[in-house]
């Protein structure tokens, strides 16, 4: 021990070198050890590395080639369908009849006997010829079903959600002589049939209207008005069986009766009108005066502001003094309905929380139901064709809330000729389609029978229509719908002899709109500088549609 104090005494230097040298050897050490721990660490940080992307190659090798994935239909852009020896009814009707997502077209003619499928009249007990309802599919134009529905048809009604035991998706067809018949919408099965006699000179309000579960079966109800000798019949019939609930009711009133259905927040109400009235009643009035007992509609409550402006014993809307009521429509409001009221001279628009006018416009012999549709940005319009003159008729776009006329065109236009449409475009506004034959100023005194010619018009050129087809056939039904969801806009045209004429050929169409805005022939209401016809071309042809809820 002496020695090494000695030596530390003489020789300092060397001693801290020791020291540094063993204290490298165990940082050294420290470092060997604490690498070892890490590599380990690093190791299984890249075996979990590649197993996850091992396992995220599969999955997308799964999903791409092993679990096939859903492929959206492909539908053709135009398909026909013939039908021989048959007379067309004037009913079209849009509904998802094969659940592909597509919608499908439904219709109805009269014949002896199916002419695709191995059915006749005589399988349903019916006399031939006889009504068969047929469903055409929406991709291709085949044939899905047909079905002998009724000796003969005065309504088709498509848009009934629950009907039959099974509460699916059916049609309901009115008979001449009258009775009911429920068919489902995907098979053409006959759900049931209940025949009723109600005499002569009858007639069906439509359309049809569907209401809550009365009977307690979980099935929605029907509701059916009969005009006759000055007074409406109303039935209730289950949705489920067909048979009627409850007993007749009778309403009075002042002439031939039609009907609009108003919704005003939670409470349904029916509005009759005649020439010079209009007559309000509650659903909840009329099923218990129908049933006979008090019926507990959920969530329904009478409307305070439309109730203090009926009189309790005649149900005449006390404020409206009108004359000559051509047509009643209902058009919605930012928070309830309102009515336009069309008579010979004026249409008049009446706010249902007072009863007031909102907005007078002159338009005299109008020629078809007012249609709704969006000029502005969601902003509802009003589309009225009137008469102006022997085979002329002008077809206006009226602002819902003031009044104002939007846009307005002159048409000649034939006896028989198709009424308008609308679709929903993604710009929040509407494509306007109309019949008719436009002339050039000018030339409007031109001798000749007017053609049936589609146009086109959208609110992004109101200069400019697009004439899309025209027809020398016999239009029985025009109808334009989405048949896919915001997407595959088509419009559908039925032609053959009209009923009462003998039977002969009758063709069934569908064609997708941008096929003929593509080589469409472009109409110009006033010139401007800078535009042209391709360019208007190209833009309605890549307008997009929306569906609107």
């Amino acid at each position: 021990m002496d020695n090494k104090d000695s030596e530390a005494e003489i020789h300092p230097l060397k001693t801290e070198d020791v020291k540094a040298q063993e204290n490298h050897e165990h940082y050294v050490e420290r470092r060997i050890v604490k690498s070892s721990g890490l590599s380990r660490l690093s190791r299984w940080r890249t075996a979990a590395f590649f197993i996850s992307l091992f396992l995220c190659l599969i999955i997308v090798f799964a999903f791409s080639f092993i679990i096939p994935c859903p492929e959206r239909p492909v539908s053709e852009r135009t398909w026909f369908q013939y039908f021989n020896s048959t007379v067309p009814y004037p009913f079209l009707a849009i509904a998802d009849v094969s659940e592909d997502k597509v919608q499908d077209v439904l219709f109805a003619f009269k014949s002896s006997n199916s002419s695709r499928f191995n059915m006749s009249c005589l399988d349903e007990g019916l006399p031939s010829p006889c009504a068969f309802i047929a469903a055409v599919s929406g991709r291709n134009g085949s044939v899905l079903w047909e079905s002998p529905a009724a000796e003969d048809v005065q309504w088709l009604q498509c848009d009934i959600q629950q009907l039959g035991t099974a509460a699916t998706p059916g049609c309901l067809v009115v008979e001449k002589p009258l009775s009911l018949t429920a068919i489902s919408v995907n098979t053409g099965e006959v759900l049931w049939r209940q025949p009723r006699d109600f005499g002569a000179n009858y007639t069906v309000l439509t359309p049809l209207s569907v209401i809550p579960d009365v009977d307690n079966d979980r099935v929605q109800d029907l509701i059916i008005f009969i005009t006759k000798e000055g007074q409406v019949k109303v039935f209730i019939y289950s949705g489920k069986t067909g048979q009627q609930i409850g007993s007749m009711g009778s309403l009075r009133v002042d002439g031939i009766a039609r009907y609009v259905r108003l919704q005003l927040h939670s409470s349904s109400y029916f509005l009759f009108y005649t020439e010079k009235s209009v007559y309000a009643y509650s659903l909840g009035d009329l099923c218990s005066t129908i049933v006979g007992v008090q019926v507990k509609l959920p969530s329904f409550q009478l409307d305070s502001h439309l109730e203090k402006n009926i009189d309790r014993a005649t149900h005449l809307l006390s404020l409206l003094r009108l004359e000559d009521i051509r047509y009643l429509a209902k058009v919605p409001g930012r928070s309830r309905d309102n009515i336009l009221v069309v008579d010979s001279e004026m249409a008049t628009l009446i706010r249902t929380k007072d009863l007031q006018a909102v907005w007078t416009l002159n338009v005299s012999r109008v020629l078809s139901e007012p249609l709704l549709g969006y000029y502005k940005p969601d902003a509802r319009s009003v589309v009225l064709e009137s008469e102006i003159g022997s085979n002329r008729k002008k077809v206006m776009i009226v602002e819902s809330e003031s009044g104002a006329v939007q846009w307005e065109l002159k048409l000649n236009s034939g006896p028989g000729s198709p009424g308008p449409a609308t679709l929903s475009t993604a710009d929040h506004r509407s494509a306007f389609l109309m019949w008719g034959d436009y002339q050039e100023p000018g030339n409007e005194t031109r001798p000749r029978a007017p053609l049936q010619k589609l146009y086109l018009f959208h609110p992004s050129y109101t200069n400019v229509v697009l004439e899309l087809r025209n027809s020398t056939d016999q239009i029985i039904a025009f109808t334009a719908a989405l048949f896919e969801r915001s997407r595959h806009a088509c419009y559908v045209l039925l032609r053959g002899p009209q009923p009462g004429e003998g039977p002969g050929p009758v063709s069934l169409m569908k064609r997708k709109l941008k096929e003929d805005v593509a080589v469409s022939r472009v109409v110009w209401l006033r010139r401007t500088p800078g535009d042209e016809e391709q360019h208007i071309r190209d833009r309605l042809y890549r307008m997009r549609f929306q569906s609107r809820d």
